[in-house]
C-alpha cells in the first residue's frame, strides 16, 4: 500500500470515527446541529422585535444576526473541538500510522463540512421564510467562511498544544472567550460605534470575520472596520505558533 493510499485510509477512518462520536448513530444529531444555531438566531430576532427595534442593517433581523451568530459559532465549535483533539485521541496516537496532524485534520474537516451545510440550510430558510436575499458577493462570503475556518483551526491548534501541557488551560480559555458574543459585532454594526471603542474592538480577529461575512451578503455594507490583511496575518501567526509548538512538544505528550 502506497503512503498516499495509507494516508487516505487513515483520514477516512478518523473522519468516520469523529462523525459517529459527534452525531451518534441516529439522524437526530445532525438535526440538532442545525437546531442550535437556528434557536440562537430566533431568540435574538424575538428579543429585538418585541423591543420595537429596527434591524441594525438591512431589512431582515434574521439575516443580520445569522451572519454574526453562525460565524461565531463556527469558530467556537471548530476551535474547541481541536483544543481537545490530542486528549480525546490519546489511545489512537499510540499507533504509528496515526499522527497528531491527522487527528487535527480529521476534526477540522468534519466541523468545517458540517458548518458548510448548516450555513446553507439556515440561510436558505431565511430566504424562504423571511424574504432574505442571496449573497450579493458570493465570492466574499466564501472567502469569509474559509478565513473563519483557518482562524478557528489555528486558534484550536495553539490551544491543543497548551492544553497538552497545562490541563487548567481549558478553564482559562473558556473565560477568555466568553465575552466574544459581545465583542464580535453579532447584534450591532461596529462601524457605527465611537472611534475610540472601534480601536479596541478591532483587535478581535473574529470581528473582522463577521464583518467580512456581512460584506459578502449585503451589496453596500461598506465596513470601516474590516481589515482582511490583519485577519490573515493573525491566522498566519497563530498557525505558525501552533504547528511549531505541536512539533516541539510532541515527544513530551507521548510520555
Amino acid at each position: 500500500m502506497t503512503l498516499l493510499r495509507l494516508q487516505i485510509h487513515v483520514m477516512g477512518a478518523l473522519v468516520l470515527r469523529e462523525t459517529r462520536a459527534a452525531f451518534g448513530a441516529s439522524h437526530i444529531g445532525y438535526l440538532w446541529a442545525v437546531i442550535v444555531p437556528s434557536t440562537s438566531i430566533a431568540v435574538l430576532v424575538s428579543v429585538f422585535t418585541f423591543a420595537g427595534r429596527n434591524p441594525p442593517y438591512g431589512s431582515s433581523f434574521a439575516l443580520f444576526f445569522a451572519t454574526g451568530v453562525l460565524t461565531l459559532q463556527f469558530f467556537s465549535k471548530l476551535s474547541s473541538s481541536l483544543m481537545v483533539a490530542f486528549e480525546a485521541n490519546k489511545a489512537l496516537l499510540s499507533y504509528p500510522p496515526i499522527k497528531e496532524l491527522d487527528v487535527l485534520s480529521a476534526r477540522a474537516m468534519l466541523v468545517t463540512a458540517t458548518y458548510a451545510v448548516i450555513f446553507m440550510v439556515v440561510f436558505w430558510g431565511i430566504m424562504v421564510w423571511d424574504g432574505g436575499d442571496m449573497p450579493a458577493h458570493p465570492g466574499r462570503t466564501m472567502g469569509a467562511f474559509v478565513a473563519t475556518a483557518l482562524l478557528a483551526t489555528a486558534f484550536g491548534v495553539v490551544n491543543a498544544v497548551i492544553l497538552s501541557m497545562w490541563d487548567s488551560w481549558r478553564h482559562i480559555e473558556r473565560i477568555l472567550t466568553s465575552p466574544l458574543f459581545f465583542l464580535s459585532g453579532i447584534f450591532y454594526v461596529p462601524s457605527l460605534l465611537p472611534t475610540a471603542l472601534i480601536e479596541y474592538l478591532s483587535w478581535n480577529p473574529i470581528l473582522h470575520a463577521v464583518e467580512w461575512m456581512r460584506d459578502g451578503f449585503y451589496p453596500n455594507y461598506d465596513s470601516t472596520v474590516l481589515d482582511r490583511a490583519y485577519l490573515m496575518k493573525t491566522i498566519l501567526l497563530l498557525m505558525v505558533a501552533g504547528l511549531t509548538g505541536e512539533r516541539l512538544f510532541r515527544k513530551r505528550r507521548a510520555v
